[in-house]
């Protein structure tokens, strides 16, 4: 299991992890602070100048991943990571690898009210060195803005203490307290297993009377996409799209979608890349839209969007993918892509 302790910089999460592998038995504190640090050694200044923030680095959003599992597998027990993350996506792509590799995560979050934040942030002197201590402290007040308006999904997703009035010590048996009587529960990211092998994936364009195509937003990876999702062995590729139609927006398709086209995702580690099908599921009436119901633990939200807005949405990958398929449709013919290039 992992705790995972959220809140804004300067909230007192390092603190109050230390206290609390006192009180867990057979826990581990993992900082991803450190996996942050160890990317300036690994990786070029050029590619680091690129961001602002480690957290921005899809490599180190992986290795705090990959690094948890580990230590996990190595140690066993409860890991308790204090870490803040602000940005939705950036939670469920680390929330959603852990929960793909079975880890049970508790998300806590530690709010307090702002005036006390800035006080703390004031008093914060780490490092021994009055020009870095400033550094941190200007990062940390900058990001107090991004905090408040990330507070709307993180208090509907962690369990929330308030440390205002409470002690490192104090709000560690508050969080110790809440895991033993369930209060403090498990994150409802999707359990998506992780591939071991080229897979085959369906998704299916559902379009509006004005033409735009349907896009949802999945909690457990970066990134909108097309309803759809794995095929299972033994199933035929269009009725794996039906299917996921199905189970992720409530609707039944009544006829089998026709091919758009099929592209060959190359591997990319970690991914290993596969068949990657696009239907097209026709047009959706008022009435259809109106009973779309996604499941809350898998799909975020959900919206109707034309090819350029589609743009700012997909991942590189999709997005030629989509290009492609509205070309295919247009052209009422089925398209052989390789690597999101048609073959011939």
């Amino acid at each position: 299991m992992i705790v995972w302790l959220n809140g804004a910089f300067g909230a007192g999460k390092t603190s109050t992890a230390r206290e609390l592998v006192d009180l867990i038995p057979n826990s581990t504190l993992y900082d991803p602070e450190a996996t942050g640090g160890s990317l300036r050694a690994l990786l070029p200044a050029k590619r680091l100048a690129e961001v602002e923030d480690y957290q921005d680095l899809p490599m180190w959003r992986r290795l705090v991943v990959d690094t948890a599992a580990a230590l996990l597998a190595e140690v066993g027990g409860v890991l308790v990571v204090p870490m803040t993350l602000l940005r939705q996506e950036y939670r469920d792509e680390i929330f959603g690898g852990l929960a793909a590799r079975r880890i049970d995560v508790r998300h806590v979050l530690l709010a307090s009210e702002e005036t006390i934040l800035r006080r703390r942030i004031e008093d914060r002197a780490d490092y021994g060195d009055p020009e870095t201590d400033a550094r941190v402290r200007d990062w940390c007040h900058a990001h107090l803005a991004p905090y408040r308006e990330a507070l709307g999904w993180l208090a509907a997703d962690a369990y929330t203490v308030d440390t205002s009035a409470l002690s490192a010590s104090e709000t560690a048996r508050d969080i110790a307290d809440a895991l033993e009587s369930g209060r403090a529960a498990s994150c409802g990211i999707v359990q998506t297993p992780r591939p071991t092998r080229e897979t085959l994936a369906s998704g299916v364009l559902l379009f509006d009377e004005h033409g735009r195509f349907l896009l949802v937003d999945p909690t457990y990876k970066p990134g909108w996409e097309f309803p759809g999702g794995v095929v299972e062995s033994g199933e035929a590729p269009a009725r794996a799209g039906m299917r996921e139609v199905t189970e992720e927006l409530g609707l039944e398709l009544a006829a089998v979608p026709r091919l758009l086209l099929v592209d060959w995702e190359p591997p990319e580690p970690p991914a290993y890349g596969g068949l990657r099908f696009l239907f097209d599921g026709g047009g959706l009436g008022a009435a259809d839209i109106g009973r779309l119901r996604l499941p809350g633990a898998e799909l975020r939200d959900w919206r109707f969007v034309t090819e350029e807005e589609a743009a700012d949405l997909l991942p590189p990958v999709r997005y030629r993918r989509l290009r492609w398929a509205l070309r295919a449709r247009e052209r009422g013919t089925v398209l052989n892509l390789e690597a999101g290039v048609p073959a011939d």
